[in-house]
């Protein structure tokens, strides 16, 4: 049996003990589980969901606390504290994960939050963190056609727009102009592919784009209408932020869904907003 450090493994309980219980770990022997993470009513021969790591003096230990991240993973985490050999951040656990100076871009800050790659050292085999993202981010053809749902982490604000990480593997772009809601970073959002470049770029979008995204939010619209007396107090002319606010699309979209349910006779556009007929 393999098991995987810093990440979350399936694991049995073989024996018990005063301080905690101890789990097979296969070829890395048996792997202590404190015991103020061992579950309530957990007896020799269950199987716990455990995430590894070393402890204060490298030891493997085990843990059922789930942490906010794992290795290969990108995440937004605040440094907790700092010292002479590098930042220490928060991520979910009693032992802080480490960033030693040379994986930092800019010296890192406490209480300031950065975008990290999690991943096991190869030379001391410690789990520890690297801002130094561009790095971990794959160079390989992304597998994606226009229009595919993706999750998107966000990177870095630039002069074209904001920069994220796609599916935790790809680097891509969600220009100023596709911009219909506040984006900052650390944000976890939905997201589609608008285009996927020659050379592998992906051009992100917040939103379904053409007929298909009109077509789903007039049904919304309606559906709104019909549990809310048929009324709304939003109509073509009302801000951006109100539109987003309410039902979480664009302008440009609200507006093609309300023309299109108007031209069909469905609404009236009043004074007061819209109206289903």
């Amino acid at each position: 049996m393999n098991i995987e450090l810093g990440k979350m493994n399936r694991l049995r309980v073989v024996k018990a003990v005063d301080f905690g219980m101890y789990l097979d770990g296969g070829d890395a022997g048996e792997i202590l589980l404190p015991a103020c993470y061992v579950p309530e009513g957990c007896s020799v021969g269950d199987e716990l969901d455990v995430f590894l790591y070393l402890d204060s003096e490298e030891r493997l230990v085990a843990t059922t606390q789930t942490p906010l991240a794992q290795v290969g993973d990108f995440a937004y985490l605040q440094v907790a504290w700092v010292n002479n050999y590098g930042a220490f951040l928060d991520w979910g656990l009693m032992k802080d994960l480490f960033v030693p100076f040379r994986e930092q871009k800019l010296k890192m800050q406490k209480g300031r939050s950065y975008i990290v790659h999690l991943h096991v050292d190869e030379e001391s085999y410690r789990l520890m963190a690297s801002a130094k993202v561009e790095r971990y981010l794959s160079d390989e053809m992304p597998p994606y056609r226009e229009g595919d749902e993706v999750q998107i982490l966000v990177w870095q604000k630039t002069d074209l727009g904001f920069k994220v990480i796609v599916d935790n593997r790809f680097s891509g772009l969600v220009y100023e102009n596709d911009l219909f809601r506040p984006l900052h970073t650390g944000d976890r959002v939905q997201a589609y592919i608008k285009q996927v470049r020659p050379d592998g770029k992906l051009d992100i979008t917040l939103q379904k784009q053409g007929r298909e995204a009109v077509d789903d939010f007039s049904q919304v619209l309606l559906e709104h209408l019909q549990h809310n007396a048929g009324r709304t107090p939003l109509c073509d002319k009302s801000p951006a932020e109100e539109i987003y606010a309410m039902f979480g699309v664009s302008k440009k979209v609200f507006k093609k869904a309300v023309g299109d349910l108007y031209k069909k006779r469905l609404i009236e556009i009043t004074d007061e907003g819209l109206r289903l007929v």
